[in-house]
């Protein structure tokens, strides 16, 4: 049975913010029109819980989408941050910390051997295929469909018909010329991308190594490899985005698990620590393209922010090899429960997780690309999400989100969830 789950303030929120706010948010997903109701108004949060402003609580999947891996308000990462802040919030001048925290993310991540700190993933993914561009040359990009790199206009492009097909702007406002060096195929098809390497002159293939933003759509087995080869054959560079996978999945990310090494890498989330914070990085003779060593323009005045740097030196600290073993279990505790609850209810549901990501999939089987992603039962998936809501649980608002579990859900938070979870299904099955 649902419990009583009170929303008046939220809604009053609301309202008051759809007269300030496009759509009463400053982020598309937070408005969950995707599972067909209002959002939710956070007032605190603690742990792997989140109180929102009307008191109810939820054992919180969304994690602030990522860059919470120790959960809210951890009190070394808060404390970490509280002391930086003491002593300034932003210089616009180096500070050890910023050499601090490269050292940390080279020391993680072998391909990286220099780093450019930005405020944002979406600043880190332009910028990065600015330096592709300059240090090949060339300014065709290929992207992969469903992959989302941020808001930059040469990204938001989406597929059209074919195997390798020019991007067309996927939101207006972003001329057919900035997407008309853009090619995208489909993800995991081997086939496709060799066709385009085949009929075009890449500068850099972006991919996620652990797309996340159509669902968890992990590589078939030697997809990566392949494009680690193509680029090597056609001399383009080959660019991981790992804004979502990087410090998460692996101490190095999805490259150190995959076992294939990118020219370039794109960070965010947990290297913020839960403040804005992104970076792009690689190999030092690449990487020194970007001024003021070379001449590739790149800056940002909150760039290496101390308050930022603080909290990203300190989550990564407390990633040791345990943590990620307990990550690890964490989720395949949930994922397994999902799986078991959706098959003693007679649910179609398959469920993709690697370490501190989930999605369950209401489809037959796992999709291997977008197209795959979008054929599931998305219905489902909001009807799901309402009841979770409804019996104090807080999914992403998205088929096409990944779940994050977090260190901070311990077995009294994964018992309340697959208790929701269950009830949930009795209710919509």
């Amino acid at each position: 049975m649902s419990v009583s789950i009170t929303d008046a303030k939220s809604a009053e929120l609301y309202a008051r913010a759809l007269q300030r706010l496009p759509g009463g948010v400053n982020s598309p997903v937070r408005a969950m029109q995707a599972i067909g109701r209002d959002p939710i108004f956070i007032e605190r949060a603690d742990g792997a819980e989140i109180v929102d402003v009307d008191g109810n609580k939820y054992v919180d999947y969304v994690c602030s989408w990522g860059p919470l891996i120790h959960g809210h308000a951890h009190p070394e990462i808060v404390e970490a941050v509280v002391a930086a802040a003491h002593k300034g919030t932003s210089f616009g001048a180096p500070t050890a910390a910023e050499v601090e925290i490269a050292e940390e993310i080279a020391r993680r991540m072998p391909s990286v051997e220099m780093v450019r700190m930005t405020s944002s993933g979406t600043e880190a993914s332009m910028s990065a295929i600015r330096l592709a561009r300059a240090a090949t040359g060339r300014s065709k990009i290929l992207k992969f469909a469903g992959a989302y790199h941020g808001h930059v206009d040469g990204l938001l492009a989406q597929a059209g018909s074919g195997l390798a097909t020019a991007g067309i702007p996927a939101s207006p406002g972003v001329p057919e010329a900035a997407t008309h060096e853009t090619v995208i195929v489909d993800w995991n098809d081997g086939a496709a991308v060799a066709t385009a390497f085949a009929e075009h002159d890449f500068a850099a293939v972006i991919a996620e190594p652990y797309p996340a933003n159509m669902g968890l759509v992990p590589p078939v087995e030697g997809f990566l490899e392949l494009l680690r080869n193509q680029a090597d054959e056609h001399g383009a560079l080959l660019i991981f985005d790992e804004v979502i996978s990087g410090f998460r999945v692996a101490a190095g990310g999805a490259q150190e698990r995959e076992g294939v090494s990118p020219d370039l890498t794109v960070m965010g989330k947990v290297i913020g620590g839960g403040l804005p914070a992104a970076a792009y990085g690689g190999g030092r003779t690449l990487m020194e393209h970007i001024a003021p060593a070379g001449d590739v323009y790149q800056a940002g005045t909150l760039s290496g922010n101390p308050l930022a740097v603080a909290a990203g030196l300190a989550t990564l600290r407390l990633l040791d090899d345990p943590a990620y073993l307990k990550l690890g279990a964490i989720t395949e505790t949930l994922a397994s429960g999902l799986r078991d609850a959706a098959a003693q209810h007679g649910v179609a549901l398959t469920v993709v997780s690697v370490p501190g990501l989930v999605t369950p999939f209401f489809a037959e089987t796992a999709p291997r690309d977008y197209a795959g992603a979008q054929a599931a039962d998305h219905g489902a998936y909001a009807a799901f999400c309402r009841a979770l809501l409804a019996r104090g649980v807080y999914p992403p608002a998205s088929q096409y989100e990944a779940w994050f579990p977090s260190l901070a859900h311990g077995p009294a938070h994964l018992d309340r969830t697959l208790d929701a979870v269950n009830a949930a299904f009795a209710e919509i099955s």
